[in-house]
């Protein structure tokens, strides 16, 4: 039964997008016959060779079912009780997870302001310090997004100085990776590249953003810091109890270039809107298009005109900065079409 207008499109957020046929068609072939539970299974199996192949030997995976939990139950495998966390002040896990981190994870969290929504080594500092203070949580774990939540990317060599510093502090370097495979896409790199070969100790894997029915990882990338993760998992409510459903949309994100493709063609999407809209009057970008998004300031009145047809959200509404998502299964028709409805719509209000 269709109970949803399935011509109706947006650019409000890859999480909007359905589910790519072949991790559909994965799911499927997992359902037939009787698997064991709890990740005994052929799948979830599986899913350890193939993120050995992307990582590196020590990679070990924990499926789990959304990014909140990854998060989670990574950075408190990191971290004693006393631990705390510096990132950015954009960083979802400060912004977008209802407090999960602190209220779920005990973590608390130091965040710092960036203009572009990476740190550096400097900025790092602002924040790691107090070592041995009793009276001050301790920042022992580093976490980093790729790509970040302003859509912009780290280079490898700038994760590799970040990993370096924080590894001399004595942190741990946490990396949210819910779009990880838009950063590998952009950068043309290997996924080890910019992670596992300059030190990233655990992140985390995702798949929901690049296609998947909620299904996330854990990969840990670093055993000799990471501790007591089987239990996180548990006692936060992501073990899945038919995990090979999970692990089955993983295998088929990440066996073979699915994940890769979908990405690419997502960043592509991302830079046909910002050229169709580059030379605009009235339009300003405010954040390099580096993956799959699009930030910029519109004239009084165009977003709310343009949300009419296409749904997406404001970014900062009291500067009328919004943000524009595109995903595995945006069109070059819905491109273009959108853009030309937010030119149509700047036109009527700078006449």
């Amino acid at each position: 039964m269709q109970i949803h207008d399935t011509a109706a499109r947006g650019f409000a957020s890859d999480n909007y997008s359905g589910v790519h046929p072949e991790v559909l068609a994965a799911i499927g072939e997992a359902n037939l016959g009787h698997q064991s539970s709890y990740g005994n299974d052929d799948y979830t199996r599986r899913l350890q060779e193939v993120v050995r192949e992307h990582f590196g030997e020590a990679a070990q995976a924990w499926p789990v079912f959304n990014g909140t939990g990854a998060n989670v139950i990574g950075l408190q495998s990191v971290l004693p009780r006393w631990g705390a966390v510096v990132c950015a002040r954009t960083a979802h896990i400060n912004v977008d997870e209802g407090g999960a981190p602190e209220r779920v994870g005990g973590v608390k969290l130091y965040a710092v302001p960036t203009p572009d929504g990476k740190l550096t080594p400097d900025l790092v500092d602002t924040e790691a310090w107090g070592f041995g203070d009793e009276h001050r949580a301790q920042p022992l774990a580093l976490s980093i997004t790729q790509s970040t939540e302003l859509g912009t990317l780290y280079t490898a060599a700038e994760i590799a100085a970040l990993a370096d510093h924080a590894h001399a502090l004595g942190m741990a370097v946490h990396l949210d990776g819910a779009r990880l495979s838009n950063a590998a896409a952009s950068l043309g790199l290997p996924l080890r590249a910019f992670t596992s070969d300059v030190g990233v100790d655990v992140l985390t894997l995702g798949g929901t953003k690049n296609g998947a029915l909620g299904a996330e990882a854990v990969v840990v990338l670093n055993p000799e810091v990471v501790h007591g993760l089987v239990y996180a998992r548990k006692f936060t409510m992501q073990l899945a109890s038919k995990m090979r459903f999970t692990s089955a949309q993983l295998v088929a994100l990440y066996e073979a270039d699915l994940w890769l493709r979908s990405a690419t063609h997502a960043n592509a999407m991302a830079s046909r809107l910002r050229a169709a809209l580059e030379e605009v009057p009235g339009i300003t970008f405010t954040q390099p298009t580096q993956a799959n998004g699009v930030f910029a300031r519109l004239p009084d009145g165009v977003a709310d005109a343009v949300r009419q047809r296409f749904f997406f959200y404001d970014w900062d509404a009291s500067v009328n900065e919004v943000r524009w998502m595109c995903s595995f299964d945006t069109t070059a028709e819905d491109v273009d079409t959108f853009a030309g409805l937010v030119r149509e719509a700047v036109a009527s209000r700078l006449t």
